[in-house]
């Protein structure tokens, strides 16, 4: 969860890569966004729910 809400009117988004930067996926419209992991842990709210270990 996002702090500030995506225009298409959700704040959920889902993590699609890790590294360097981070790319994230809209689950309201399937926009893709990257940034950097900086920018990230700052706009990130919290965790809803973690990818299951296999």
């Amino acid at each position: 969860m996002m702090k500030k809400q995506h225009p298409c009117g959700t704040n959920r988004w889902e993590i699609i890569r890790v590294g360097a930067d981070i790319k994230i996926q809209c689950t309201g419209c399937d926009h893709i966004v990257m940034m950097s992991r900086h920018d990230f842990d700052k706009r990130m709210k919290k965790v809803l729910e973690h990818a299951p270990e296999n």
